[in-house]
């Protein structure tokens, strides 16, 4: 779509509630009434342009640490990705033009098929996804929903999280929290952790990874790790009977995504 109709889409709004303000139809007293302005609709997909163009499907980030507060803005980023017999979770971390880019662990993915995968969203709809490649370099990989699979008013309803690499502002012994399914195809996880390292060598994932101390269930592998204000900082990767937990960090998830899609 060009550059300028998409502004146009943008403005359409503004430039009629400006109209209905500013502009009288002038009248001559012995000619009849001019007929009012005609409104000018406004379609969904207008509306999904002009949230992509002014970057509108964040959630929302504190000022203040706070888990409990970070955790109901970023619950809407996690989704349940369910493949038959197996389930995972993932994060929102981008929403485009073509969909909605779902980050998860590549671990997650091997037993993903496009043909009968299904990701759950928090809002409660379904959609198909396809794969779009994991990483050779760390345990991550992609999944993207297309908007037209889902619906425009779905797909506008929809959260991202803000992977933006804010690595290198976490601090040790910093209190985080990690949001994953459960069993339940409802159930969102939240589970508070401390962070220890963001730099420790894993052997079992050959990789340095985030690392710390906190609880860790079963399907959670490639859900949210974030910080008390809720921004992204990692995506959990797995667990110890000790309580122990490691995950990829964001910028390790920004690097796949480029490895993958040279974006």
């Amino acid at each position: 779509m060009a550059k300028g109709r998409r502004t146009n889409k943008i403005a359409a709004a503004i430039i009629f509630f400006m109209g209905c303000f500013f502009q009288t139809p002038q009248v001559m007293a012995e000619e009849p009434s001019l007929p009012p302005h005609l409104i000018q609709s406004v379609s969904e997909e207008d509306i999904v342009e002009g949230m992509l163009a002014l970057d509108l499907f964040h959630c929302p980030i504190l000022e203040e640490p706070n888990l409990e507060a970070a955790c109901e803005n970023m619950k809407d980023s996690v989704v349940r990705i369910d493949m038959g017999k197996a389930y995972g979770s993932g994060v929102i971390c981008w929403m485009t033009a073509e969909g909605a880019v779902i980050a998860t662990n590549r671990h997650v993915l091997a037993y993903w098929q496009d043909e009968s995968g299904v990701i759950r969203f928090p809002q409660g709809y379904y959609a198909s996804a396809r794969m779009l490649g994991s990483s050779e370099n760390c345990d991550v990989g992609f999944l993207l929903v297309e908007k037209e699979e889902i619906g425009l008013q779905a797909f506008s309803e929809l959260r991202s999280a803000l992977a933006d690499g804010i690595y290198g502002g976490l601090r040790v012994d910093e209190e985080i929290f990690c949001l994953g399914a459960g069993r339940e195809e409802e159930e969102i996880i939240f589970e508070v952790a401390v962070l220890e390292e963001t730099d420790k060598y894993i052997e079992t994932f050959g990789s340095e990874m985030l690392y710390g101390h906190g609880f860790a269930r079963e399907g959670m592998s490639g859900g949210g790790m974030f910080d008390g204000c809720g921004r992204l900082i990692g995506l959990l990767t797995g667990g110890t009977y000790q309580n122990e937990i490691a995950g990829v960090s964001v910028v390790q998830v920004l690097e796949a995504y480029w490895e993958v899609t040279g974006v």
